[in-house]
């Protein structure tokens, strides 16, 4: 059984995406990139320097949803797409989600004090669909499921940095593809997204971002095999590293409390006074999951005014 690593470009500022072309009862590939002509042209080549061509490929395995890794999955006209349910509405473009999806980005910007003048903010939020793929799923991936194809390889959900996210774990090499779970040199931003069921409200998206860490770190790994990036080593010291430093950013918005009640958007001009009216919805959702995080662990309380506004202050 043997592991390929297909890099390709995109237009965002993350950088190269990597892809990863697994041999087994089946040959798979693990990500699709960006739709684009420049990540077709690196996919076709890193497919060449694998010794296949797209209608080689028979099944197509999916991350997550993210545009930089869901793109070219209408290239491989003869494999199966599989993956988490969430993929779905994005890579069928399903209106009625799209809808609910934009309401629950309206409601979250009210509820975090944002004033109106920043709602036009709420089509941001949406992923560039133009850059993801457009074929609907074949099959649904769920956690410690076997990966079709390849015996002992296990689905791992692991939540957070999308809902969608899957990382596949192969204890017998003691490897994991991994998605943008974890990364060697950035941390993932834990996005906030809507959940598939509006009755459950908005996902604690750090929260589960750092439960997947954990589990991970729990995992007899010596390698992870990234979405961005070179392979990473030594899992368990860089997930403690990585919760240590979560947990200072913490403390440091509770010392912005110190003085009162604040919203998520007067601690996020607090946090970000540069970039926050140029990456809005990343500041929101990084001060959202400090004050989840603050909350979870008693630390801070959570209130809504008259108006539906959301302040926090220490307990």
């Amino acid at each position: 059984m043997t592991i390929h690593k297909i890099t390709m470009p995109t237009p965002f500022a993350v950088g190269d995406v990597n892809a990863w072309l697994l041999k087994g009862e089946a040959l798979t590939l693990f990500d699709a990139g960006t739709n684009t002509p420049e990540s077709e042209e690196a996919m076709l080549c890193g497919l060449k320097e694998a010794g296949f061509r797209p209608e080689d490929i028979e099944q197509v395995i999916l991350t997550h949803h993210h545009p930089d890794h869901a793109g070219l999955v209408g290239m491989f006209g003869n494999a199966r797409l599989l993956g988490h349910r969430y993929n779905e509405p994005w890579l069928t473009r399903d209106e009625a989600f799209f809808e609910y999806h934009d309401r629950f980005y309206l409601e979250c910007l009210k509820e975090e004090g944002v004033p109106e003048s920043y709602h036009h903010w709420v089509r941001k939020m949406k992923r560039p669909v133009e850059y993801i793929g457009k074929r609907p799923l074949d099959g649904i991936l769920g956690d410690g499921e076997e990966v079709p194809g390849h015996p002992g390889w296990l689905v791992t959900e692991t939540l957070g940095h999308a809902q969608s996210h899957l990382a596949f774990f192969n204890e017998r090499g003691g490897e994991m593809i991994g998605g943008d779970l974890i990364l060697g040199r950035i941390s993932s931003n834990p996005l906030i997204e809507p959940s598939l069921d509006p009755e459950k409200g908005r996902p604690r998206s750090l929260l589960l971002y750092n439960d997947s860490m954990r589990r991970v770190a729990d995992l007899p790994l010596e390698v992870i095999h990234p979405g961005h990036g070179e392979d990473v080593h030594g899992i368990r010291e860089l997930v403690e590293r990585r919760l240590g430093q979560q947990k200072e950013r913490a403390y440091a918005v509770l010392g912005m409390l110190t003085d009162g009640p604040k919203t998520i958007f007067e601690l996020t001009k607090r946090l970000f006074p540069q970039a926050y009216e140029r990456e809005l919805g990343l500041t929101l959702s990084e001060t959202i999951g400090q004050t989840d995080w603050l909350v979870a662990e008693g630390l801070a309380a959570e209130t809504r005014n008259g108006d539906g506004v959301l302040y926090y202050e220490q307990t």
